[in-house]
């Protein structure tokens, strides 16, 4: 008895302003016009792709005074965008980055409750904590939320979210005109809340949306952040990309929803997928290495290694080896603090075991840690990577990630979906009126549990 094909789920990653972005390339245009968004968001339509997902950033980043360069063109804003694409599009779902650490789960909620009806239940919401250091400048409130806290945070509001959205029923508007009751008696029902982090008594302002809830997408990685991802999330848009990592990442999470009183279809894994697409093996590669020239050029793999080391390396070669000097790790970085994701000895022993272990200069080290692309070969050749795993159960599908806007999708749309289809791992079709939660094959979503008061 042969098993089931497993449906690969596909989401598009608007490039914007990230070291995925090659702004240089004379065929690139511009990230924030809206008639980039909108080639976008229809490219991610023709190829039938789940949903489109835009990044969020509260803040220009900056190092030594200087605004990076691949945020001087700005962070527009994220609901601004996707309420936009609501009126242009029909079936892709609509994701945005939003942070619980510098927002109030109330206004959140009835935002992307509203977002859910603009565009027929197809809002979704990628729920961030934000580096408090480096984002909570421009905030009143500053850096006051150590990592752990965050995510505390992140728990209260996310079910408290849930709790505002389930507080109206799917037919609690009556509209009876003959007897003159517009809502059922009890709609909607109150919420009160008082935990650490928010005090709430509300009656929500907008009525359930068509999905029930928009669907919450996660993408942290820590040990608290894979806890979220069991308890909250129904999309994890990871960075384990390596097939056996990917594996163990997708086990490790999955095997953590039984918990929570979940089962493996209530959540997809879609990691982020970069790609560089030939007509054969070696034409790939070497669009691959050409691509990432462009993304790492000689000044920003020198920039790179001093948001690292947080000192001036402009003296050093970037086709040279790495600095064999001390970093300075009394304050905040380019990425916005000095031990984002682990301490700063550990980081620099790890690029420094990459470059002499396979000869790396500067700039080579840092192409290999950051713009290596996850797929390079022929288009059959991707296809059947993204299939294998997806059929292995190491994801449930990728996050595409293109390195040009607005155009980055077009090749992969055009080239690598008729293979999958092919294979019939792919959807030929949207279904009319199907929900964001219906394309990504989510259950309804439960009641949500009232919070402890």
């Amino acid at each position: 008895m042969s098993r089931a094909v497993r449906q690969v789920h596909l989401a598009a990653h608007f490039p914007g302003v990230n070291n995925t972005t090659v702004w240089t390339d004379p065929t690139a245009g511009s990230q924030i016009d809206f008639s980039s968004f909108e080639h976008f968001s229809r490219t991610a339509e023709r190829g039938l792709f789940d949903y489109v997902f835009l990044a969020e950033g509260l803040r220009l980043r900056e190092h030594d005074g200087r605004v990076h360069e691949l945020d001087v063109l700005g962070r527009p804003n994220t609901l601004s965008i996707l309420a936009a694409l609501a009126g242009i599009t029909e079936h892709v779902g609509l994701v945005g980055t939003l942070s619980t650490t510098f927002n109030e789960p109330y206004e959140l909620a009835r935002e992307l409750a509203t977002l859910d009806h603009l565009s027929g239940g197809r809002a979704g919401w990628n729920a961030v904590t934000s580096s408090d250091a480096f984002h909570g400048a421009n905030f009143r409130r500053g850096g006051f939320l150590a990592h752990a806290d965050r995510y505390e945070r992140a728990r209260e509001f996310a079910a408290l979210a849930k709790e505002l959205w389930d507080s109206w029923p799917a037919d609690g508007v009556r509209a009876d005109a003959a007897t003159g009751a517009f809502l059922d008696e009890g709609v909607p029902a109150r919420v009160r809340h008082a935990g650490p982090q928010f005090d709430v008594d509300a009656l929500f302002d907008v009525p359930r949306s068509p999905q029930g809830r928009p669907v919450i997408v996660q993408a942290g990685d820590s040990a608290d952040g894979r806890q979220f991802g069991a308890e909250h999330a129904e999309v994890i848009f990871s960075l384990h990309t390596g097939f056996e990592d990917a594996r163990a990442f997708y086990d490790d999470v999955k095997g953590q929803l039984p918990a929570w009183g979940r089962t493996e279809d209530s959540l997809r894994i879609l990691p982020a997928a970069t790609f560089a697409i030939g007509d054969t093996a070696q034409e790939a590669k070497e669009r691959s290495r050409e691509i990432a020239l462009q993304q790492v050029r000689p000044e920003i793999a020198i920039r790179y290694l001093e948001g690292v080391w947080n000192r001036d390396l402009s003296a050093y070669d970037p086709d040279g080896p790495l600095p064999d000097i001390e970093p300075d790790t009394g304050a905040a970085t380019a990425q916005g603090w000095a031990n984002r994701h682990a301490a700063v000895g550990k980081r620099i022993d790890a690029l420094r075991e990459v470059s002499e272990t396979e000869g790396l200069s500067i700039r080579d080290t840092v192409i290999r840690l950051t713009a290596n692309h996850t797929f390079v070969g022929t288009p059959d050749h991707i296809a059947a990577e993204i299939d294998r795993y997806v059929q292995g159960r190491a994801t449930d599908g990728f996050t595409v990630v293109g390195h040009l806007t607005p155009h980055g999708l077009d090749e992969f749309a055009d080239r690598v979906v008729p293979l999958l289809q092919e294979r019939g791992s792919y959807r030929e079709s949207y279904e009319d009126g199907a929900t964001l939660r219906d394309l990504l094959g989510l259950p309804a979503p439960h009641p949500a549990p009232v919070l402890a008061r």
